[in-house]
């Protein structure tokens, strides 16, 4: 059966069509070498996967792995089964490892740290300390780097966003009204401190609502949902405290008895099953066969 599995993963899959460097990438295994395998895109482009990520059992010859794809010190493209923190247009915040005249190097959770040049910084950068940067691409060179200068990087374009949607936010910076963040990788905006009723910190990821789209292109946003939706937002904070309380995961799901529902929610079973939804929907929590655990 789990052979099965796997057959029917690899055929959901697609090879693509070229090599991208610092995305994802879906390669099929065409050769082994003394190095290690050989993948190959459609238009077969192949990148070398060192022996250090192989693994034969799980990796036959003509199946299909998802893989990143950067360059190594030699600045040859090479493939990894591991993750960094962030890929190619998406924001992360990084430690310093090493610092020199010409710029500072970031631990980013792969072999090779990330360059940050001397052009890209706001400010000196210390070793130990993390800063939120975006991982960019020189498109010359085929080099990723990250910059801590975001500003040409943000979207100006609003069109789709409305009050209530939801979006996956990093924390940027702090301010006198609050703290700056980046929403969806591409959008400026603001949380503000007298609506934290949570602590926050530089380099958090938080789920927040669109509250308002300003004039000057930016957003202002909220931890909760705004008007019509606040009521949910109760019953969603409920659950999600409740579900904090006992340790990340309940035994309830959309048909379990009214009565239990109510003394340990303290709600109807409409309103829990309505909240469920949403919570679902927001990513915040996920629905097993048997309970609903924290993501």
């Amino acid at each position: 059966m789990e052979n099965t599995n796997k057959e029917q993963s690899n055929s959901e899959q697609s090879k693509n069509l070229g090599i991208k460097i610092g995305k994802i990438n879906t390669l099929e295994v065409m050769r082994d070498t003394d190095y290690g395998y050989f993948l190959e895109s459609k238009d077969e482009n192949e990148v070398l996967l060192p022996n250090v990520y192989v693994m034969e059992d799980e990796m036959p010859m003509g199946s299909l792995l998802d893989v990143f794809v950067y360059t190594d010190s030699e600045d040859r493209p090479v493939a990894t089964t591991k993750m960094p923190y962030a890929k190619l247009g998406e924001f992360g915040y990084f430690t310093v490892v090493d610092y020199k005249p010409y710029g500072a190097f970031v631990n980013w959770g792969l072999p090779k740290d990330l360059f940050v040049p001397l052009s890209q910084q706001k400010e000196h950068f210390t070793i130990g300390k993390k800063y939120l940067l975006r991982v960019c691409l020189d498109a010359q060179t085929d080099r990723l780097f990250a910059t801590q200068k975001i500003g040409k990087y943000l979207n100006r374009d609003m069109k789709g966003l409305h009050q209530n949607k939801v979006l996956d936010a990093i924390v940027l910076a702090k301010t006198p009204l609050g703290f700056k963040v980046v929403a969806d990788n591409q959008y400026e905006g603001m949380l503000f401190s007298n609506e934290i009723f949570e602590d926050i910190r530089i380099g958090d990821s938080k789920k927040v609502y669109i509250k308002n789209v300003r004039k000057d292109f930016k957003l202002d946003f909220s931890l909760q949902p705004i008007g019509k939706k606040a009521k949910i937002g109760e019953a969603e904070g409920t659950i999600l405290q409740v579900l904090k309380e006992g340790e990340g995961t309940l035994p309830f799901t959309y048909k379990s008895d009214a009565d239990d529902i109510k003394a340990k929610f303290g709600m109807s079973k409409k309103n829990f099953k309505r909240t469920l939804t949403e919570l679902i929907e927001s990513k915040q929590i996920e629905l097993c066969e048997d309970s609903i655990k924290l993501l």
